[in-house]
This record gives structure tokens, C-alpha cells and sequence, in this order.
């Protein structure tokens, strides 16, 4: 009886450790195309994104919202009137608001003399609110920031895929930004 009883628990098969999953994440293949505006700008937009207006009232303020990544492009427009330090000093403290939560800030300046746009990129890294912020201004009359929020706990590790490919989409509206006269 014993060895029968031997038999039959000695013929399980081996246990093995359950292999490391990994996060298959596919986001749609960038496409992008003009946004038509009576805003004195444009530019160009993922067509994966959807324009909405922004929740506050803004002059030319928009969001470009992607359901699929659950995060959107938060765009505001202010006309330069004598308040460009202003502007400046409220874009740029904006972005310090996220060094309690952020790993860090990587500050990247932008610069396109032939569309007449000059600015700065933060890349912010870590577990703040806000992925990407950024501003772009000719100086003169036009002064347009924005920023990158996900609908999740901000997560470094988790939304770093979906902050990289809106950093891209940031990337192409500045470098086809074009003011109107």
C-alpha cells in the first residue's frame, strides 16, 4: 500500500516558477495634420487626438485629449501685452510646483528663428502630476504653454509609455508651430 501511495504522488510533474510577465502596451501609429484654428496659431496634432475645450474659460486654451492613453495635452494662449516677465515667471513656476514630487526636472530650451519661436521644455521625471511642460512665445505677441496629465496616479513606471509618446506629439506642435497675423 505504501509504495502504491508513493507511486502515485512521485508521478506529479516538476513545479516551475511562473514566468515574468511583461506589459504589451500598442498605441495607434502617429498621423499628423494641421489644426484649423481662429486662434492666431497652429499647428500640427496627432489626428488620434481629440480637441476639446478646456473646462476653464481661456482665450484660445485648448486640450488635446487621448482617450485610448488616458492623458491629455493641456494648451492655454495668452496674448502678450506687456506681461511677457509675467508669463515667464507663471510657466516657470508652474513647473517648480513638481519638484516635491519629481526625481527630476530636465530643462531643454527651444529655439525656431524661422517661425519666430523660442521656449523651454520640462521634462519631468518621477511621480508628479505633470509628465511635460512647456512654453513657446515669439516675444512679442503670442505666448502659448501647455502640459501633459494623465486620469491615473502618476506612477513614473506605469505611464512612462504613454508620457513618451504624447513628449512626441509635444515635440511635433512646437516644431510646426506657426503664429498668424
Amino acid at each position: 500500500m505504501l509504495v502504491l501511495l508513493l507511486g502515485f504522488v512521485s508521478c506529479n510533474e516538476d513545479v516551475l516558477p511562473k514566468p515574468k510577465g511583461y506589459l504589451s502596451l500598442e498605441y495607434p501609429k502617429p498621423m499628423y495634420a494641421e489644426m484649423k484654428s481662429t486662434c492666431p496659431y497652429t499647428f500640427e496634432k496627432n489626428i488620434h487626438a481629440e480637441i476639446e475645450a478646456p473646462k476653464w474659460k481661456s482665450y484660445c486654451g485648448l486640450n488635446l485629449n487621448y482617450p485610448k492613453l488616458k492623458g491629455k495635452i493641456h494648451i492655454t494662449y495668452s496674448p502678450i501685452n506687456n506681461n511677457l516677465k509675467m508669463l515667464l515667471r507663471d510657466a516657470q513656476n508652474l513647473t517648480q510646483e513638481h519638484t516635491v514630487k519629481a526625481d527630476g526636472i530636465v530643462t531643454i530650451p527651444y529655439e525656431n528663428k524661422k517661425q519666430r519661436a523660442y521656449g523651454m521644455v520640462y521634462d519631468v521625471e518621477g511621480d508628479a502630476a505633470s509628465a511635460l511642460q512647456f512654453y513657446v512665445t515669439d516675444s512679442v505677441n503670442h505666448f502659448l504653454s501647455g502640459s501633459i496629465h494623465f486620469h491615473a496616479k502618476p506612477n513614473y513606471d506605469s505611464i512612462l509609455p504613454a508620457s513618451d509618446y504624447l513628449k512626441k506629439d509635444v515635440k511635433i506642435l512646437m516644431e510646426s508651430l506657426k503664429w498668424k497675423e
